[in-house]
């Protein structure tokens, strides 16, 4: 008997997404249980390496309640000198680890843009963790998105437009969920109101991880 060709394996296709607004799409369990706990297994291998910090606001030094890290060729920083993009951690000066290729994969087929992304930030929020309002607006265009990763406990996520004061709507973001801000949702408003305990079992110490992947320089 000949032998059998074995098929290459087929990428599962994501959920058709949720536009909340123009750009604005939200992609409900876009990974399965077994990626989830395969990419944690990846941003714990970088935190090893760039171990969480507390940045803090650049006029009042206030610290975040959020702790950070950051993979990939730049990361995003705040402190007295402000808001940036740096190669290296701010505590063990160290260069950031490279990005996870399953993380690369993930902008390939959801971005819609060319040009790969330089900076991953990881958000990692504890119980009463939260993040105000803002806009990401530190890089140096706005052609291509920002597309983030849940990982862990479920967020109370709130989007506004591109007015602060504009009105805003709220979703729960659940572990494996992705969302994208693009186009006219670029540089909407958005923020974490609260995390809610124990609705995920991927940690074990519990809390969520958020991973933004970014393109910072133009082209």
């Amino acid at each position: 008997m000949g032998e059998t060709m074995q098929q290459p394996s087929q990428k599962q296709p994501f959920p058709a997404p949720l536009a909340l607004a123009p750009g604005a799409l939200w992609y409900r369990e876009a990974l399965d249980t077994a990626t989830q706990a395969a990419l944690l297994d990846e941003i714990c291998a970088v935190l090893r390496a760039a171990p969480l910090f507390t940045p803090t606001m650049p006029r009042t030094g206030t610290p975040f309640s959020v702790r950070m890290s950051n993979c990939g060729p730049l990361g995003w920083v705040s402190d007295a000198a402000g808001y940036r993009y740096q190669p290296f951690h701010p505590e063990t000066r160290a260069p950031w680890p490279p990005l996870p290729a399953s993380l690369l994969d993930l902008w390939a087929r959801l971005s819609g843009s060319a040009a790969p992304p330089e900076a991953c930030l990881i958000n990692a929020y504890a119980a009463g963790a939260r993040m105000s309002l803002h806009q990401d607006r530190d890089e140096a265009d706005f052609t291509a998105p920002v597309l983030s990763v849940s990982l862990g406990d479920t967020a109370v996520f709130r989007l506004g437009g591109e007015s602060r004061r504009g009105p805003t709507r709220s979703i729960r973001l659940a572990s494996g969920d992705v969302f994208l801000l693009s186009g006219p949702s670029r540089l909407a408003f958005h923020g974490i109101d609260r995390i809610l305990p124990c609705t995920s079992s991927l940690i074990a110490e519990g809390g969520r991880i958020n991973l933004t992947l970014r393109r910072v320089t133009a082209g």
